[in-house]
Formats: structure tokens, sequence, C-alpha cells
């Protein structure tokens, strides 16, 4: 293996963040630079009567005042890979949620900007008591835009063979992705062609949706975005704030900064939508489970209709012959919901895993001994092979890290003094996701190699982690290697989400570098003094600088001289990388598993929550980078704290205004509530791809809820089906 792929590397864009040398959208700045602020609405249903903006145009630096009345209108945003995306703003007079953006105020300075939003006064026709309850009798059950729904057997039949059937509701509460960063946009008109600066985790997408909107060639639209600072999710759409930025910069004819306010966060940029679940599992005396349904409803706005699929990886989780999964939705007066890390899966996976659990109890079996019983040797669907599966070696590392056979089954049984002790456990599967990419690598005449792709890293290490990659092909010090990302004029890219990024983009490396190389050899097959003339690209080796035999190492060439002796300063090379067809596949698709093990610690006089100690043990195929790695998994361990004893988006049930939209009111972990970590990688690297990696950004945080909720049950005997469980639940 080589010495930069696997125990990994430090990040290389670490030196210019901690400089403050990294720039940011909210760094971005023009000569003429202006700057926006938003008018947003109080209240979450009505219509807009009238808008006085006579106060605000007449303020100190204000440039321009924009509202529905003299905001261009736009085609919808299309329909993307992740859903329909938010639609265009300040289109009609209409209000569905608090928060709503009603106008936008441009000026020289900021200061002067937010004064004069200020001065806008808004008068409202109120509608209808707005839609916020799940059991409001007017906001009707509908299916998710796409059908996630799977289902194999017959679970009614399962159901009624077997010997206990389980059967509970699960809920889980809005969340919002809060990254450290405030998203901000800056954007820029010169002539018919528009840069825009945006935090956004996919440039490409970003790219096409805005020159869609507004009905330009997308060759007219560059969207940048080399650094963001964190996103969680937030960056997978085109906000609409984004839109506004752009209205705002063609309208005074000056570059224009947005940037958004911790507020404006909470109802501007997405969040995690809540949901209701409903399990009904049935399983033999022996512990087989044989049948399953898992109903999931999530929170949706009124006028977009999201994607989130709850309930799906439920029907790849265990071997079952009997399961039935759905998704559906209910339309609420609530702002846009969006991805969050481990979408749908995190919710889905504390209802399931809970009521695995709760089966374990009900039969008398250690829960860990219930998981095993019904692993999936196959993939559940599809009845393939897995291409890979090391979910039994996370069970048995995590069990002895852990120290699981410490744990006394009796519940409520262990103490330290006045803190209750319970062990809770879970597992986690993620599903395969990989797509088609693109990268470019150039190699120079002084032996340095570049290679571009218009990707994004919100902070995962994604160019750190190629850098690493093209080094590696390349056979070049990773200091002679750059690796260019955040730009739509770059070779295409899909989003930095979904856990896909690290495999469908270093794959693309791979193809890219290897295509270099290949020109290289072809340079050389045409100079009838090269040693590599005749040879082809498995014949080969890259190392030091140089391409040599395998077989004959003293048998090669510089590239510095391969490109001397043709007198070129640099080349170049271009590939796409597509992932394996699923037609007459041999082996399923397996993306990563993992197993976590909590130890929680409850204070039986207060109630106090505290997860103590968390292993997680991880099968991501190959690891590129182990410190990124951990690190990614680190931080979703640290989410899904949140999640599960934290995180709630309170919305006050009259007025449908976010009531906690700041970080002294949204609750989050911070140090004293980290627990001591202990992350591990196993596996074998995955077949279907050449890198033989899978995906790992969404597995840290998915599985710690339902562990801990189960740790809970253990020290507590309390079975708490409803997240964050907070104290007032246990007293």
């Amino acid at each position: 293996m080589s010495p930069l792929i696997g125990p990994g590397v430090d990040r290389v864009d670490g030196p210019a963040k901690v400089r403050g040398a990294a720039t940011y959208p909210t760094d971005v700045t023009y000569p003429d630079l202006a700057h926006a602020a938003l008018v947003r609405s109080t209240i979450a249903s009505g219509r807009l009567i009238a808008i006085d903006d006579a106060d605000a145009r007449a303020a100190s630096g204000v440039l321009a005042v924009i509202t529905h009345e003299t905001a261009a209108k736009v085609k919808a945003a299309p329909f993307g890979l992740l859903g329909p995306a938010p639609p265009p703003p300040l289109q009609d007079d209409r209000i569905h949620h608090h928060g709503q953006y009603v106008a936008v105020v441009v000026a020289e300075t900021p200061h002067e900007a937010s004064m004069a939003a200020g001065l806008v006064k808004v008068e409202y026709e109120r509608g209808d008591p707005p839609l916020l309850d799940f059991d409001d009798p007017r906001s009707e059950l509908e299916p998710t835009p796409w059908d996630t729904a799977t289902r194999r057997g017959d679970v009614d039949a399962g159901l009624a063979e077997a010997a206990v059937v389980h059967e509970a509701t699960y809920t889980t509460a809005d969340n919002t992705n809060n990254p450290l960063g405030l998203f901000a946009t800056v954007a820029a008109w010169e002539g018919d062609t528009l840069t825009v600066h945006d935090a956004t985790q996919w440039p490409a997408y970003a790219q096409a949706t805005i020159a869609e909107v507004l009905g330009i060639a997308p060759t007219a639209v560059r969207v940048r975005a080399p650094y963001v600072g964190g996103a969680f999710g937030a960056g997978l759409f085109v906000w609409q704030h984004v839109i506004l930025a752009v209205f705002a910069s063609r309208a005074v004819g000056r570059p224009v900064k947005l940037v958004l306010s911790r507020p404006q966060m909470f109802t501007g940029v997405g969040h995690r939508p809540s949901s209701v679940q409903t399990i009904r599992m049935g399983v033999r005396r022996d512990g087989e489970l044989v049948a399953i349904e898992h109903v999931s409803t999530n929170s949706a706005a009124l006028d977009h209709a999201s994607i989130e699929p709850i309930s799906g990886a439920t029907a790849r989780s265990y071997s079952c012959a009997n399961v039935a999964t759905s998704d559906r939705q209910r339309r609420l007066n609530i702002a846009f919901p969006g991805s969050m890390r481990g979408p749908g899966h995190a919710q889905g996976n504390f209802a399931l895993e809970s009521a695995i659990d709760e089966l374990a109890y009900e039969l008398g079996f250690d829960p860990l001994e219930m998981r095993l019983r019904n692993f999936a040797e196959v993939h559940p669907q599809s009845g393939l092979p897995w291409s890979s599966n090391a979910l039994r070696e996370c069970y048995a590392v995590g069990a002895d890290r852990f120290g699981w056979s410490n744990r006394n089954p009796e519940v409520g049984s262990m103490r330290d003094g006045h803190w209750k002790i319970g062990y809770g456990l879970a597992a986690v599967s993620w599903s395969w996701w990989q797509v088609r990419c693109q990268a470019r690598a150039t190699i120079t005449r002084d032996g340095h190699a570049e290679v571009r792709s218009a990707a994004s890293d919100p902070g995962t290490g994604t160019r750190t982690v190629m850098r690493q990659l093209a080094a590696e092909r390349l056979g070049l010090p990773l200091d002679h290697v750059r690796f260019e990302l955040g730009d739509s004029d770059m070779p295409w890219s899909p989003a930095s989400g979904g856990s896909s990024l690290t495999a469908s983009l270093g794959n693309a490396v791979h193809a890219a570098c290897n295509a270099l190389l290949q020109q290289l050899l072809d340079l050389a097959g045409d100079d009838d003094r090269s040693p590599l003339r005749g040879y082809a690209l498995h014949d080969v080796v890259a190392t030091s600088g140089r391409i040599q035999l395998r077989t004959d190492p003293r048998c090669g060439e510089h590239y510095t001289d391969i490109l001397a002796c043709h007198q070129l300063n640099e080349l170049t090379a271009e590939a796409e990388a597509t992932p394996p067809s699923e037609e007459d596949a041999e082996l399923a698709r397996s993306g990563p598993f993992a197993a976590k093990f909590v130890e929680v610690r409850v204070d039986e006089d207060l109630g106090l929550i505290h997860a103590a100690r968390v292993t997680t043990v991880v099968d991501a195929g190959r690891i590129l980078n182990e410190k990124t790695a951990r690190s990614q998994i680190l931080g979703g361990t640290i989410g899904g704290i949140g999640q599960a004893l934290l995180e709630e988006t309170v919305t006050d049930a009259g007025t449908g205004r976010i009531v906690n939209a700041t970080l002294g009111d949204y609750l989050i972990p911070v140090n004293a509530d980290t627990p001591d970590n202990d992350v591990v990688f196993v596996g074998e690297p995955d077949p279907l791809t050449p890198l033989g990696a899978k995906g790992l950004g969404e597995i840290g945080l998915v599985g710690i809820a339902a562990a801990i909720a189960n740790g809970v049950h253990h020290a507590t005997g309390r079975r708490i089906r409803s997240i964050p469980i907070t104290l007032d639940k246990l007293l």
C-alpha cells in the first residue's frame, strides 16, 4: 500500500484556514460591492396587502428595494437529483410560512441595508390559522414526490404467524443544520454573464439551476465555492436568498453580497423534518424476524414537496421474508425542509433499532444476539451476495473493544454512585450511492501536477484525499500535486453529499491520472529514442516523477524529460468515471455498515443524561485517509448526540415563528457533552469500484440516537420513543 493512502496525512487546506487565508463566500469582495438585507414575513399564512418601502428607499445609502411587485418573474426551479428545488422568491403575494422573504433591500453597506430593511412596512391579510400540527385534520396525508416504498412477501401473513408482535410509534423532532459558517452569496453580473460565489455543496447543480430559473444558458453562469464553512446538507439546494442576490445585483448594476443571519439560517436553508413513524414487527420465539412494517410520515412545506426516505433502509437492514415500508408527508406552514446529515436514515434508524431492541428485551435476548440472529447474509431485496459487508466484524470488534460482555442484562442494575448506567447498541447501514464524475489532470514541465473537478469540500477533507490519490497514481510527492475544486467551470462533479463524493470523484481522479499517463506514453511512443516506446499502460508504473517498466525499474523516463523532448510546457488529460451498471449484476451494491455501542449515564435524581463512551466500528471499504475518515465519524457522533438529547427546532403553535432560532436557544453539543470516542475501521476494499472505497459521511451520525435511547432503557427501564430525550421525559 502506498504510504500516501491509508493512515493518511494532515488536511492540506488546514494552514490556509488557520491563517485566515481561505476565502469563504463571506470573504468575497469587489471594489464596488453593495450589500443586501432581507425583509421576512411576520405571519405564517395569508397574503400581502401592501408594502410601504418609501422610508427604506429614502434611507442613507439605499440603492434599491425589491418586492414581489418589482421582482423579475422567472421560471420554476428544475426538479433535480434531490427532488424539487425551492420555488423562486418574490413571485406573488402569498405567504406560506413565518420568515418568508417579502422584500430585499440593497445599500452601500451591510449596516445601511439592515437598517433600511427594518423601515419597510408590510401589511398582511391573515388567512386561515396556519397548519403547524401533524394532527391538524386540514393537513392531508400524501405520498412523497418519488415512490420510495418497498415490499417483499406478505406482512400480514407474517405477523399472523409470529409468536410475538411488537407495534409502537416513534417520533423525531425538527432539527436545524447550523453549520458554523453563515450562508452567504455574492452575485456579480458582467454584461450578460453572471458569477455567483455561494456556500454550495454542488457548484454544477447550482449553475444549472440558476441558469434554468433565469432562462439563460448554463455557460453564462459561473458558480464558485472553493471553501464552504460547513453545511451538513444545507448546501445541496439553490435557496431563495441566492436568487435574491442575483436579482439585487442586476437591479443595481453592481456586485451584491447577501449574508444570512443566524435566525435567517433557521428558515432559509432547510432543516431535518420531523417524523412520526409506526413499526409493526413480528418474531418467532427463537428471535427470527418474520415480518416488518415501517410507515413514516414527515413534515413538508406547503409550497415545496421534499423527499425524505425515512423507512427505506429498513428493507435492507435485516433478513426477513415479509417487509413493507412506505413514506408519506403532511404539508404544513413551515419553511422548506432539506437534507441534513443522514437524511431520512437518521430518523428511520432510530425507530427500527429501537424496535429491534424492544423485541430483544421482550424475548429475553441479548440485543447483540438479536441482531446477529437476523443478520442479512445476502441483500434482502435482491437476494444477491453483498459486494462487501463486514457488519458481523463490526459487531465483534465493537463488542470486544467496548466491553459489551460486562453488561448486566438486568435493567437498572448497573450503577456508579448516583449515576445509573446503561449499555445501548444500534446497527447502521447506508445505501450505495455513486454517480458519474469528471476530472482533469495536468502535468507541467517542472514536474508538478494539478487536478481539477467542480466538486465542493464543506470540511470533509475532499481536497486532501483527492490530492493523495492523484499523487499516488502519478508517483509524485504530495507537495508536487495540487487539487482544485469548487468552480462550475471545472469538469462536472456530483454533490458533496449522500456519502458518495469520495468514491465518485476518486474514481474520476484515478481515471484522469490514467489518461494523463497514457498521453505521456503516447508521446514516448512517437520518440524512437524513448525506452518506453511500444509499451502499454499496464506494462508500466509511475513513481518518483517518472514512468518505468514494471519488470525493469531502470527502464523509464521522467515526466519532465518527456515534455521537454516534445517542447511542451504542460500536458492535460480529462476523463469521466461512471459507476458499474446494475444490469446483469452478480453482486449487490453495498454501502457502508457500522455498529454503535454507547455507555449512557443517567442521574437518578435529576434525570440528566450523559453519553459517556461511544465505540463505533465501521466498514467503509478501503479507507483512503484514516485521519479525515475518523474526523467524519467523530463529528457525526457528536451530531448524533445532539439529535438524541438536545436538538429540537421549536415552532410557536399559534404564530408559526421559530422560537429558538439562535445558538443561545437551540441546544447543540459542546465539549462537556462529548464522550470518550473510539473509532475503528474494518472490512476490505469493495470490488465494485477501482478504489474500493465506500462512503462514510452519514453513518457517523446515524444510529447514535437509537443506541442512546436503548442505553437509557437499560439504565432506567424507561423506553423513550421520542427524540430528543430530555430530562422531563425521565422525571
